[in-house]
């Protein structure tokens, strides 16, 4: 029996034993009027509130129906068949992730009120005295997007319901275009036109252009680093960009909004020289121009253009947001919010955004759960200065495995109108589809230097 459905049984349970207990209640069955004094005393339903439920247990779900690796966190509670689901997925050090949730969060954590979501998060937060790395900060995530799911669900409300309710009928998206030259770009962009998208993040190659170059790299010819280690001619990206823009401009419209990721593999200063190349085609923002090391660029680059810009997916702490966005450095937070631990810090950097007109922009690639992209669309429905949200697609595979996704229609997201978040884990399917290992981001430049992401 669902929570819900058993929540009412319950209740209708509570009812017929005031029935049968005591005068007062055999008066009003047998319809004689209530003293007034009694009516008077007798605390309306709304007010008296939820009673008290605990964490029972914490566990990590892992799966990978799509390829990438997915962990998705368990909380299960006091209350029989009442449980909540966040999304922990670090699909690069996945199995790390499932060590510190299943080891460490599950002993901390049993007993602990299912209603005080900032007090366990400040107090996991803080629980292994060093803290911000990924590995941890995507366990706390999971954690907390559980307690979220919970909260809808004991409310009987989705989630966004609890962060303000609606601010848009439904969530504006991009989706990604991309092709092996202009001309291919084109193609994909009024492909995505005609499926209705507005928004459309335009790539030539990989990002940085990986792989658009068809020679063989010196330091493969030399037997230096990996067989698979990638690489990017960085002038050829520089040179590339600009003309792909033009191309899309001339040949999709005015209409379009154009997105571009450098995904920080050029130098501070060529980023800034291209992106003041960009300025006549009106990009809707440029993303990551600068790695997290060189954030102090982010002043010279304001200096001389006026694109916009998206920043955040690799922050680790929330107070890596305060300083550009008082100095209004960049114009979206593309905050990753498995990486910044969650729905509870996120909504605090949204609602600081506020008040220096900086807009969302939250990172949702494919290595986030179905969990976790409903997590964010909650968010984007409650938050005022929402900006833009990343679009995804769910294969029938992980459909099967996840069910309540969210959708995906004309270019706007929806999420499934049910308490918490709508989204539910079949833990057998999930089973079929075990997750690896294996990863590889090592991008190098010709003599064989690391390029940071």
């Amino acid at each position: 029996m669902k929570y819900q459905e058993r929540n009412a049984s319950q209740g209708r349970r509570e009812t017929l034993k005031k029935l049968g207990l005591g005068s007062a209640g055999l008066m009003g069955f047998l319809g004689t009027a209530l003293p007034a004094s009694a009516r008077e005393k007798e605390t309306p339903a709304y007010a008296k509130g939820l009673p008290k439920v605990t964490i029972k247990s914490v566990k990590a779900i892992a799966t990978a129906p799509q390829g990438s690796n997915l962990i998705v966190v368990k909380v299960e509670t006091s209350e029989p068949g009442l449980y909540g689901l966040g999304c922990a997925t670090f699909t690069q050090r996945a199995v790390a992730v499932v060590a510190a949730i299943d080891s460490y969060l599950n002993d901390l954590l049993k007993g602990k009120d299912v209603d005080n979501i900032e007090d366990i998060w400040q107090s996991t937060y803080v629980s292994s005295y060093w803290r911000n790395g990924p590995v941890l900060n995507n366990a706390l995530s999971g954690l907390d997007q559980a307690l979220w799911d919970i909260k809808g669900k004991r409310a009987g409300m989705p989630v966004y319901q609890l962060l303000g309710g609606k601010t848009r009928f439904a969530i504006p998206c991009y989706t990604h275009a991309s092709g092996r030259s202009p001309e291919e770009v084109v193609e994909s962009v009024k492909k995505y036109q005609e499926e209705g998208f507005k928004h459309i993040r335009i790539q030539q190659g990989g990002y940085g252009a990986v792989g658009a170059v068809s020679k063989e790299p010196d330091f493969k010819a030399a037997g230096y680093g990996g067989e698979k280690d990638n690489y990017m001619n960085q002038q050829y990206y520089l040179k590339s960009v600009p003309k792909m823009f033009e191309a899309v401009r001339k040949n999709c419209g005015e209409e379009v909004e154009l997105l571009h990721d450098i995904h920080e593999r050029v130098q501070p200063m060529d980023a800034i020289n291209m992106i003041k190349k960009l300025e006549e085609f009106r990009p809707f923002f440029i993303e990551d121009p600068f790695s997290p090391e060189n954030m102090k660029w982010f002043k010279t680059l304001r200096q001389n253009t006026a694109v916009p810009i998206a920043m955040g997916e690799l922050f680790n702490n929330i107070n890596e947001f305060m300083e550009p966005m008082v100095n209004q450095w960049f114009d979206f937070i593309r905050i990753h919010v498995s990486q910044i631990g969650g729905v509870t810090p996120a909504m605090k950097v949204a609602r600081l955004g506020e008040w220096f007109n900086v807009r969302t922009a939250w990172h949702g690639p494919g290595d986030v759960s179905p969990v976790g992209h409903a997590a964010q669309a909650h968010m984007d429905f409650a938050i005022w200065n929402f900006g833009i949200q990343e679009s995804v697609h769910f294969s029938e595979r992980t459909q099967e495995v996840f069910s309540g996704c969210p959708t995906m229609n004309n270019g706007y997201m929806s999420v499934n109108e049910a308490p918490g978040w709508g989204v539910d884990i079949n833990e057998k399917e999930a089973a079929k589809y075990p997750i690896g290992t294996k990863s590889n981001w090592q991008v190098r430049k010709d003599d064989g230097t690391i390029l940071r992401p």
